[in-house]
């Protein structure tokens, strides 16, 4: 080894391995980093020219120009390590800059003869080759991390039909956590801008999406298509301002809450929410009440028992639990925040030292997209709105009474009395009439349960196609939205659709 420590390509592996391992970010376990690690330098033993350019660009943090450090491409693209699969480029950019990262975030740099986006032979795995893209178009002002957040995902909602358009593509949609300043003004989630193949950033502003009833004709049926009007990236991939930080609101600071009066008089219940816990399918433990005098619970992975303001998954024990799934838990650490504002509205602060995905219809509407047509990364340290009870009332009382009015005209469809010009036919009308008539209790339930998994997502950048898949994730049902269901369905019962002899 050399005198100032940085070792060459002549030096053992060991040696090299050692000083590499000293600059990871600290993303990955330790085992995990060691084994990328002491896999690409033996890869890299034979291409001393390419062994010394990585270790250059690790030891000066990329200070000095390198070359392409290449590996062979695989089959499938993905490298694994430690049993785990991933692509090259994403595992060492992971280990070594940001251990955040998502592999839709790396652009490579326009000297790079080998980036994993030109297809060749052999991959370069340089993480100082690469850059993580700011798509044009994001408000970059107050924003504290150090490149984007730009993913796309699919998210398969159990037993929902997904939509034949070019919509199909269900996203994950990422939250992170911005850095809290003097007079740092925020503005709520909007949607990017299209772009024409520019991979720039841009710090110019673009439209927000108010806090109050934005979409007012959202008409979300469950077999409905839907089209929001918004723009998409060329990539179909989808972004969000950064949520507020932890000593301020998601929206605008108002008074609005404590001026609204109650949706409705029947007195609140005794418990504002009740949390289940889940292992893959299978619900563990029994479900967890949260009294309405604590409005604000933690679930999180420890062990104390006493309840109250607390859900410890720690303390939870499952026969079948496996070991992939004891090492997500062990993950789980402080968890999550949930917080009942006002009358109902629930906020989620991530504890956790790894993001949480929940699967949010608040959170799908402000971003402009039909409801369960998302997953929502929320990132470590960000405090986020993902539930606001005058929207789902609202939602609920609509969809109620489109599903009541489509059994009334559906019964007179199967009469032949459709009157009006959207009976020519009969076929088509039918058909739409079945699907509205197809709205059922459990369809608007939904509107009342939030799902949030912990450590893993889902979609199909993931293992994992539904969050049933996931290792550990709960399932919150929020009681004052139950009652004000309960009532939406004394006042307006859904007639149950006639079957067509």
């Amino acid at each position: 080894m050399s005198i100032t420590n940085t070792p060459t390509s002549n030096d053992a592996c060991l040696s090299i391995v050692h000083s590499l391992m000293c600059h990871r970010q600290g993303g990955e376990s330790e085992s995990f980093a060691k084994r990328a690690i002491e896999s690409l330098v033996k890869k890299l033993k034979e291409k001393k020219d390419e062994l010394d350019s990585l270790i250059t660009a690790i030891t000066t943090n990329g200070a000095h120009p390198s070359k392409c450090v290449t590996i062979q491409r695989t089959l499938d693209g993905r490298l694994q390590v430690a049993g785990r699969k991933g692509f090259p480029h994403v595992v060492y950019a992971r280990l070594w800059r940001w251990p955040d990262l998502h592999k839709n975030e790396l652009k490579h740099v326009k000297y790079c003869q080998y980036a994993f986006d030109l297809k060749c032979d052999n991959v370069c795995v340089n993480p100082y080759h690469y850059e993580r893209v700011v798509s044009p178009g994001i408000d970059l002002s107050g924003l504290s991390l150090s490149g984007p957040l730009m993913v796309k995902d699919e998210y398969d909602y159990d037993n929902q039909q997904s939509h034949s358009s070019s919509e199909s593509h269900l996203q994950t949609i990422q939250h992170p956590p911005s850095r809290p300043g003097p007079q740092e003004t925020f503005s709520s989630p909007a949607l990017l801008p299209p772009s024409e193949g520019s991979s720039s950033a841009s710090t110019s502003a673009f439209s927000t999406i108010s806090a109050g009833p934005s979409n007012p004709n959202p008409n979300w049926s469950r077999n409905s298509s839907f089209t929001p009007a918004v723009p998409q990236h060329q990539n179909g991939h989808l972004q969000h301002h950064p949520p507020m930080p932890h000593t301020g609101h998601y929206w605008p600071v108002t008074n609005e809450i404590a001026f609204q009066p109650p949706i409705s008089n029947h007195p609140a219940p005794e418990y504002w929410c009740s949390i289940a816990y889940f292992e893959m399918d299978v619900q563990v433990g029994e479900t967890f009440k949260v009294p309405s005098t604590c409005p604000i619970v933690t679930v999180d992975g420890y062990v104390d028992p006493s309840g109250g303001d607390r859900f410890c998954l720690g303390q939870l024990s499952n026969v079948h639990r496996t070991e992939n799934i004891e090492r997500a838990r062990l993950h789980i650490g402080k968890g999550v925040q949930l917080e009942c504002k006002g009358e109902g509205d629930v906020w989620v602060r991530c504890l956790s030292d790894h993001a949480v995905f929940v699967q949010s219809y608040y959170l799908d509407r402000e971003a402009g997209r039909a409801p369960g047509d998302a997953v929502h990364k929320i990132y470590p340290s960000a405090y986020i709105k993902v539930f606001d009870l005058r929207q789902c009332h609202r939602q609920m009382q609509q969809q109620a009474a489109t599903a009541q009015a489509a059994a009334a005209a559906q019964a007179a469809a199967v009469a032949g009395n459709i009157p009006g010009p959207g009976s020519v036919g009969g076929i088509a009308p039918a058909i739409s009439l079945s699907a509205a008539a197809g709205i059922g209790v459990d369809d608007l339930r939904r509107l009342c349960i939030l799902r949030m998994s912990f450590v893993k997502g889902w979609g199909p950048d993931y293992p994992r196609q539904s969050i049933k898949e996931t290792p550990c994730w709960i399932e919150i049902h929020l009681h004052r939205a139950l009652q004000l269901l309960d009532e939406v369905l004394h006042t307006m019962p859904i007639a149950d659709p006639q079957p067509l002899d």
